[in-house]
């Protein structure tokens, strides 16, 4: 677990010293994330929340429906999702006209999932009836949010499941919601340096 946890923050510091030399965008605050954005989740029901960091970072949390399968089997239940994204193509869309409010843009992240054995509807995983699930990986993600509010994220992801009394193994973990932005969004206008 110790290995796994500073895996996570040898690649948030990678991604950060990669903002702070300028690979990709340049500066420092936040120009086009926004600070706060809570959304609605309708596919997977959820509330989701993102929290603004730095230029392109944002860490984001999310509650609702999920599924995990893995070696092992599957399991489906309430599931927290917790990201850190370094959205990395802001300046191509600002040059290209397009949208990047709402946080509408392209990321890789640091992903970490957590299914709880007490909201667990399904699985066929053998083992204790009370277990948790804890997903530790990398995913790559697309957020798009519209000018009513509309928004979607995709999401694929690699990483390792973490069984509490069960098996542990690799898996994929696929993301897909949409869902209405309940709060007021960065002017669609491009803020330009």
């Amino acid at each position: 677990m110790k290995k796994i946890t500073c895996f996570f923050f040898f690649i948030a510091g990678f991604l950060v010293q990669g903002q702070v030399s300028g690979i990709n965008e340049q500066g420092s605050g936040i120009i086009n994330l926004e600070r706060h954005q809570i959304a609605f989740n309708l596919f997977a029901p959820g509330i989701s929340y993102e929290l603004g960091l730095f230029r392109n970072q944002s860490v984001s949390s999310s509650l609702g429906l999920g599924m995990a399968t893995f070696e092992p089997g599957y399991v489906i239940g309430l599931a927290m999702n917790n990201r850190y994204r370094y959205y990395h193509n802001f300046k191509r869309r600002i040059d290209s006209g397009k949208n990047v409010s709402g946080n509408s843009g392209n990321y890789i992240a640091a992903a970490q999932a957590i299914l709880f054995s007490q909201l667990r509807l399904t699985t066929n995983v053998l083992g204790p009836d009370d277990f948790n699930l804890g997903f530790y990986g990398m995913a790559y993600g697309i957020q798009r949010t519209y000018s009513k509010g509309f928004n979607f994220t995709a999401e694929i992801a690699a990483g390792y499941y973490k069984g509490d009394g069960i098996p542990s193994g690799l898996g994929p973990m696929l993301s897909l919601n949409f869902g209405w932005v309940a709060t007021k969004q960065k002017s669609r206008k491009p803020v330009f340096d």
